[in-house]
């Protein structure tokens, strides 16, 4: 017996979570915090664990309602979802279809194209600069008829480079307003340009920008998926019609919430990781490999043809990376107990070479 398949999966690869570190070993594959969560949310967190036999509050109100006086806009601009990935899911199917394009860097956030083809649209990557940033030019020249959504992830994953605001304000005016700008800052705390916050000031000026962001990254909640995407109203109303029903628990509403109240000793977190992050550049750059300045929490290496070695170089001194086969290697931004053992890895490959 054949079970029904349907047509057009086999286009899409399951998402390729980044490898887990055995014991001792510096976890830096998937752009976590190295940070433990703060007193103060682990408490707001305990506290409603007693009430976990009941639904989440599906809209979220209280968090919305926290979030748009934040950002000073109206609340039914806001939606959630688990994590940018879902909100970026949302907004494809809120959008496209069928017979139209959504467009996108690459490479860039390695779920867009699969997101894209899971809704059945067609997705259309538009290469990179030779610096690894987006090219707004060729992805301007690529808009058809048919496109619905562009994606601008900014700071880009897994290069760490930035759109400036001057770029993005160009861009966004040249794009036609049926089309709609998606700017995903799920990096964007650890911007130190003049790019921090441009998303929402564009969203703010033109009307077909919405803006992503997380709690995963900066704010150390990866585990308990949450995220948040301000949107046109139109598009706000779509996204909430796809969104998965109770796809936010209680629990993650209420650490997002303490979050957003302790974000004083969160900025101070968020410089220590920026810190390392320069550090580790640093050290790839000193010992010979092609490293990217970031801007993001995390140091991309275009090795090309030694993405293997890097690779292995790094596991062999306990440091687990993501690397992209024949492209080059992910490093995030750890500890500094982290990035000390990157050093202390290549200290001892240049002793052996």
């Amino acid at each position: 017996m054949t079970l029904p398949s349907r047509a057009g999966l086999d286009a899409v690869p399951a998402y390729r979570q980044g490898r887990s570190a055995p014991d001792g070993a510096s976890k830096l594959s998937s752009n976590e915090s190295p940070h433990t969560p703060l007193a103060s949310v682990v408490d707001a967190v305990q506290r409603r664990l007693g009430g976990i036999n009941r639904y989440p509050d599906m809209s979220a109100a209280a968090l919305r309602e926290a979030l748009a006086a934040r950002y000073g806009v109206d609340e039914a601009l806001i939606t959630v979802g688990a994590g940018s990935v879902e909100l970026a899911a949302q907004l494809i199917h809120a959008v496209a279809g069928e017979g139209d394009e959504v467009m996108f860097a690459w490479r860039s956030f390695e779920a867009y194209p699969s997101l894209v083809r899971i809704a059945g649209a067609t997705p259309v990557a538009v290469p990179l600069t030779a610096e690894h940033a987006h090219d707004l030019d060729a992805m301007l020249a690529a808009i058809t008829p048919r496109t619905r959504a562009i994606f601008v992830c900014n700071p880009n994953n897994p290069t760490g480079t930035v759109v400036t605001a001057a770029e993005l304000e160009e861009f966004v005016a040249a794009v036609p307003h049926d089309v709609l700008v998606v700017i995903d800052e799920a990096y964007v705390h650890f911007d130190r340009t003049d790019s921090y916050g441009a998303g929402i000031e564009l969203f703010r000026r033109h009307p077909h920008v919405a803006v992503l962001h997380t709690f995963s990254k900066a704010y150390g909640l990866a585990g308990l998926r949450i995220g948040y995407a301000i949107s046109p109203l139109e598009v706000a109303e779509n996204q909430r019609k796809v969104a998965v029903p109770f796809g936010v628990t209680d629990l993650a509403q209420t650490a997002a919430r303490a979050s957003l109240d302790a974000e004083v000793e969160l900025a101070a977190r968020i410089d220590e990781v920026v810190a390392q992050r320069d550090r580790l550049h640093a050290l790839l750059v000193e010992a010979g490999w092609p490293a990217v300045a970031s801007q993001a929490n995390f140091v991309w290496v275009p090795a090309g043809e030694r993405t293997e070695e890097l690779e292995a170089l790094l596991r062999e001194g306990g440091v687990i990376a993501r690397a992209f086969p024949g492209e080059g290697v992910r490093i995030s931004s750890g500890s500094e107990e982290d990035i000390d053992r990157v050093a202390a890895t290549l200290v001892r490959a240049e002793a052996i070479a």
